[in-house]
């Protein structure tokens, strides 16, 4: 008997169950679009630095014993000094300076700056003949009782930290006017020497302008002190000009100002007297600047 061979079937039912696969639709591609490019504004300039203040002090005044200067230090300064003492300066570098009366013939600016560097300037400072008297008699020594010296004790400490007091006041910024004018009866630095032992100096500047005779603040300050009855100053009056630059009125009759109170450059302060140890009526005004004395003299113009 002859076999028919025979188609696979199972193999063609199983082809015809599967659909065949269909390709992945594909999406259009979005339409391209053409955009004009824009200018772009052209950058602001940088502003231009501030010019900074040059590496080297600046300043004015009088280069003297007992006198002063005011000047800026030298840019980019953290600290700056006069020899041994230190110097305040503001925000635009302002510093105010003084020599003591007894200043040696030079001194040094120094300023110690952000980035480390150290600016050294030698100031140059002429010494002065003062007037000088010597008379051939001893040195009379302190008598003062032990009841005095109890009462004096207190009156110095009030007066020491008086001119310690650092206040916001800016009349060192001032060129300083008369606070009385008159006969000068007494000179700053004047000393007498006895047998070769030197006595005390004068201290500030004497004017005898009449007893009654209203003085005037001489530049812009705080009080710091006003006492109506000190053993030897008498009525005494301490305004602070700032920058460690204070006034001292001794002898007044009467204070119009009070402890704390701001006063400005003309401003009535008080009347002349004589109180306390005083020979007669007369204004003694001292100028003191961080317990160096100088000479009012070399603040003001000539007297009107």
């Amino acid at each position: 008997m002859r076999l028919r061979r025979v188609a696979p079937l199972f193999l063609l039912a199983v082809s015809a169950c599967v659909a065949p696969s269909q390709p992945a639709p594909v999406e259009p591609a979005p339409p391209s679009e053409v955009v004009q490019p824009v200018r772009a504004p052209a950058p602001a300039p940088a502003p231009a630095p501030t010019p900074s203040r040059p590496a080297a002090f600046s300043f004015e005044g009088e280069l003297t014993q007992g006198g002063w200067i005011r000047g800026t230090v030298p840019g980019g300064t953290e600290s700056a000094a006069l020899g041994e003492t230190e110097l305040a300066f503001d925000e635009e570098g302002n510093f105010f300076a003084a020599f003591d009366r007894d200043a040696g013939p030079s001194e040094t600016l120094v300023a110690t700056l952000a980035d480390g560097r150290v600016i050294e300037s030698p100031v140059a400072i002429s010494q002065r003949d003062w007037d000088i008297e010597r008379v051939n008699v001893a040195r009379r020594p302190s008598s003062s009782s032990e009841a005095f010296l109890a009462r004096r004790r207190p009156e110095l400490e009030a007066i020491w930290n008086a001119r310690q007091e650092e206040t916001p006041a800016d009349g060192w910024r001032q060129d300083m006017v008369w606070p009385v004018t008159g006969r000068i009866s007494g000179r700053f630095g004047s000393q007498r020497i006895y047998r070769g032992e030197p006595g005390s100096y004068h201290s500030g500047l004497d004017i005898a302008g009449g007893a009654g005779t209203t003085y005037v603040a001489p530049a812009d300050g705080i009080v710091v002190l006003a006492e109506p009855d000190f053993s030897l100053e008498g009525q005494l009056l301490i305004i602070d000009h700032g920058q460690g630059l204070n006034s001292a009125f001794l002898h007044s009759s009467e204070l119009f100002v009070r402890a704390g109170q701001a006063v400005k450059q003309g401003q009535p302060l008080g009347r002349i007297g004589s109180s306390g140890r005083a020979t007669g009526p007369h204004l003694h005004w001292s100028l003191v600047w961080r317990n160096l004395r100088l000479d009012p003299l070399l603040f003001l113009p000539p007297m009107p």
